[in-house]
């Protein structure tokens, strides 16, 4: 199951088109490939995708949503929890009914 759990821009590396993000206490890097130029600024919530930012999302939506996931995760444990934010990025594309 894919989550795209929104995750806050903390660097961009303008020349590897690449930036760095936090999801829930979790960094990693994604790719800038598919938006526009100069359209994610640090500070921004996004949605990724397999590796790649896909969208801007708007700060008070991507707030209530992360409100959510902490919800269901302080019934994880902390393996659990990094799983399942790691895992984000791994989604394929596969029909939900195929997996």
């Amino acid at each position: 199951m894919c989550l795209s759990i929104p995750s806050k821009v903390v660097n961009i590396d303008k020349e590897k088109n690449m930036a760095m993000v936090d999801t829930m206490g979790v960094t990693r890097e994604a790719g800038l490939d598919l938006m526009e130029e100069d359209a994610i600024k640090v500070g921004d919530y996004v949605l990724l995708h397999v590796g790649f930012v896909m969208e801007k999302i708007d700060e008070e939506d991507a707030i209530a949503s992360l409100k959510i996931y902490d919800e269901i995760l302080e019934k994880l444990d902390e393996e659990d929890r990094k799983t399942m934010v790691l895992k984000d990025d791994d989604c394929d594309n596969r029909d939900a009914k195929n997996e």
